[in-house]
């Protein structure tokens, strides 16, 4: 009597996602407090994708755990990655393997969320074919079936209002609104019929088998009206439509005969042979529509014999009236069947193999607050530098404090000395020319990865332009252009800072002309230094001498204090993972912006406080040394005018040779930052054509294969017997204009920090730079690149994660196109 129906499996494609998830969460999630290596996780990922796609075709009681357990890591993954992050090209193939007009065999989009779509809808049916197999002999049998099919119902109803909204675009046939509908009335109709199973099996009484029965009759009626939609001939496999019909008149006559046996019971004879007469009529029915002459066949045995009987009895002893059948009361219903809507979780033991990435929402948080942080610190690590510069610049243009060490006239002062040392040991001039030549491979090299990645788009919309141009109006996928603005608005950008980063370097080389002679000297032996510098008076002791001396004390410091004030700025730091994961925990949302300025505020405001006080001490104190100086000029108004220039200035090319070492040394940084923002960039662009291609690939197959078309299937009307209205059919979610698309649109919103400028004093001046990794300074005027925002939460916004070394370690590239060798190490 069962014959119940199983839907049958998507068949899904075999995808790399191990490389696609790799660059992903390396790019978004790696940074020197979250080093983890998640190659073990993703390959587990992997293997589990594999095992629960391909062992569901097994049907085992044992596959649906597998499936299980991937539905829910793709559930945890996708609320640590947006669904339209990863560029994974996810082809599944339609489950009933066939297609009507405008229909496709498969589909193939780039998202998380229809891979997700895909899983529940072979889960539903890995359900339905579990709950077919099930003995209805036993009572374990009878349970875990009608669990199952309710089960089933409710994730083809809640895919039913959920796909549009996770794929965007035309479905395959077995995933659209109307086919999902009908699954789950489907389902829900096999549910009841297990309920009435379940009540023969424990004896009920017949009045409860009766209303069961009945209303087993009524949902297989909705699912009849369902399944006869035009839009569905020749779509169901053949069989179904007659066996539901079959089914509908079958339960019907259930109902009759069992409330036939109240009949009796009650000694209502009359009404019982009225009611079993029906049911004889409906048995015979059902097997007729549904093909099948043994359904129901024991059934219609018991109401054949309890009609003879009835009919006997009442010819011999009662002489009841037989009344007509369409006066009889009508049988209640007991609905028991429900649609379960899908739990949280699936799998009975599920292990996040992710577990350690953070949700979505802490994650943003967080590199919001590192944005809202670094722009803190480097505001006040540059007034500090700014102000300790020209402090710098002040002294020198007083040769100071050489002017008072001079006490001799001829040996040279030892903060002179102390300068050629240190230029000597950095390695002279020839240091900062070798290290200044090596920018320009490095520019060379992220203008190749930029270079590329527009390629890339270039020849993916090109393609793209010239499909559409031959199949017009038949080449329905979204147009490469709507798709690729945000890549090619963030090109634009990375075009831009390079075209910066060129000007910045010559500013760099035109400041290194303009001191590269004091710097050579600076270069020399001390006897040679000795040779060059001319002779001049002995200093004589005196009161300025002596307030001069205290004042380069006080100098000195100045500045150790502000070095220590710019160690603590970038050291001080708040555990606001911890922060942002309570909060999460609390009330599901975090209020970033207020949290963020108020542990800011807690952690910087008495840094900030010492900055001020530090500024305000320095205009005091140049104040004092310019007078106590002028001073010092009336006292010794014959000294050496020569030998004082020339002082002077290698005093300033000690100040440029360092602002230079420092320029040069975040140049090299900023261009190795920007490298591997730019192959994070391209990686995405290449992951993106990928996805693209394959998609074109599949369209094209649709496009260009003769598409057999079967002709319309008969199927049964419904039973005259049955009355009540057609419910309503129903309708598919429309797309909303604005909505989200397969592959991301990324809106772009404010203006993108520009990396460097280029002013004489500071060619490369710190900019705010986006959420860094603890750990990480971020203060090197050189910074590395963000990606540019959006509102919100963007999909294509990798977290920056430079070598922690500021002049070492590079990332390995590919050969672009095959021309270019792999970078050497700078």
């Amino acid at each position: 009597m069962a014959d119940l129906i199983a839907v049958p499996l998507k068949k899904p494609s075999d995808v790399d996602i191990v490389k696609p998830l790799t660059n992903v969460i390396k790019s978004t999630y790696n940074s020197a407090d979250n080093q983890k290596d998640y190659t073990e996780s993703i390959n587990e990922f992997n293997k589990l994708r594999n095992n629960a796609l391909w062992r569901a075709f097994e049907k085992y009681e044992s596959s649906l755990e597998v499936i299980y357990s991937y539905y829910d890591q793709l559930n945890a993954l996708e609320a640590k990655i947006p669904a339209h992050e990863l560029q994974i090209p996810f082809k599944w193939k339609d489950a009933f393997d066939r297609t009507i007009f405008g229909g496709k065999l498969s589909l193939t989009i780039s998202s998380l969320a229809y891979e997700k779509v895909c899983v529940l809808f072979n889960i539903a049916a890995l359900q339905s074919a579990v709950g077919a197999t099930q003995s209805l002999d036993s009572d374990e049998g009878l349970k875990l079936a009608a669990k199952l099919f309710q089960q089933s119902a409710g994730i083809f109803n809640y895919l039913k209002g959920n796909v549009m909204l996770a794929i965007q675009q035309e479905p395959t046939p077995d995933i659209s609104p109307d086919t999902l509908g009908a699954l789950s009335s489907l389902m829900l109709a096999q549910a009841q019929e297990i309920f009435v199973h379940k009540a023969i099996h424990d004896s009920m009484k017949d009045g409860i088998i009766a209303k069961l029965a009945a209303q087993a009759e009524d949902l297989y009626a909705e699912a009849l009206k369902l399944f006869q939609k035009e839009i569905f001939r020749a779509f169901w496999d053949k069989e179904w439509v007659p066996l539901i019909a079959g089914k509908q008149a079958g339960y019907r006559a259930m109902a009759e005969l069992y409330q036939s046996f109240v009949c009796k019971t009650n000694k209502s004879i009359g009404e019982e042979i009225a009611r079993l007469e029906h049911a004889v009529e409906l048995f015979k029915s059902a097997q007729q529509r549904s093909n099948k002459p043994n359904l129901f066949q024991d059934y219609a045995n018991k109401a054949q014999r309890n009609l003879t009987e009835a009919k006997k009895d009442n010819d011999f002893i009662y002489h009841e009236r037989i009344p007509d059948v369409k006066m009889l009361n009508p049988i209640g219903k007991a609905s028991v069947a429900k649609i379960l809507p899908p739990s949280e979780t699936f799998s009975s033991n599920f292990h996040d193999l992710f577990a350690e990435l953070l949700p979505v929402s802490v994650h943003h948080a967080l590199s919001s607050y590192e944005s809202r942080r670094n722009e803190v610190v480097n505001s006040e690590i540059s007034k500090l530098r700014e102000s300790t510069q020209m402090l710098n610049s002040v002294l020198a243009s007083l040769n100071l404090p050489a002017a008072i060490e001079d006490t001799s006239g001829t040996e040279l002062p030892q903060s002179l000395l102390d300068k050629a040392a240190y230029v000597r040991n950095a390695g002279g001039v020839q240091a900062i020319e070798a290290t200044m030549n090596e920018l320009p491979e490095l520019l060379q090299r992220n203008k190749d990865i930029l270079d590329e990645s527009e390629r890339m788009l270039k020849e993916e919309k090109d393609s793209d332009d010239q499909l559409r141009e031959q199949f017009k109006e038949r080449w329905t996928r979204i147009p490469s252009a709507s798709l690729t603005e945000q890549f090619t608005v963030n090109a634009r950008k990375y075009r831009e800072i390079i075209n910066n980063a060129v000007t910045a370097d010559k500013v760099v080389r035109q400041r290194f002309e303009s001191f590269r002679s004091g710097m050579e000297t600076l270069s020399k032996d001390p006897s040679e230094l000795l040779n060059t510098v001319p002779a001049g008076s002995a200093l004589q002791e005196s009161g300025a001498v002596s307030q001069l001396r205290k004042l380069m004390e006080d100098v000195e410091t100045l500045k150790a204090e502000r070095d220590a004030i710019e160690s603590e700025l970038k050291s001080a730091a708040t555990d606001m993972k911890s922060v942002f994961l309570s909060a999460l925990s609390q009330d599901g949302a975090i209020d970033e912006p207020n949290m963020s300025v108020e542990h800011i505020g807690q952690v910087y405001g008495p840094l900030q406080k010492q900055v001020r006080d530090s500024l305000a001490r320095q205009e005091s104190l140049v104040a004092d040394i310019q007078a106590r100086h002028a001073a010092f000029i009336n006292e010794h108004s014959g000294a050496g005018s020569t030998r004082e220039a020339m002082l002077c200035q290698l005093a300033s090319a000690y100040d440029a040779f360092k602002e230079l070492e420092n320029n040069l040394r975040e140049g090299a940084k900023f261009y190795n930052d920007l490298t591997q923002l730019l192959v994070v960039f391209q990686n995405k662009i290449s992951d993106f054509c990928f996805a693209r291609k394959t998609e074109k690939e599949e369209l094209m197959k649709d496009l260009t294969t003769n598409l057999s078309h079967t002709g319309p299937a008969t199927t049964p009307t419904i039973p005259s017997h049955h009355g009540g209205n057609t419910p309503q059919s129903q309708s598919q979610s429309n797309i909303q204009g604005g909505s989200q698309l397969p592959y991301p649109t990324m809106q772009y919103q404010g203006g993108m920090p520009v990396p460097y400028g280029a002013s004489a004093a500071t060619p490369y001046p710190t900019y705010v730079p986006p959420p860094m990794p603890a750990g990480y300074n971020g203060l090197y005027n050189y910074a590395t690149m963000p990606y540019p925002t959006q509102g919100g939460y963007n999909p294509y916004q990798p977290q920056p994660h430079a070598p922690q070394a500021p002049y070492g370690g590079y990332a390995t590239l590919p050969r672009y196109g095959g021309s270019n060798p792999p970078p050497k190490p700078w």
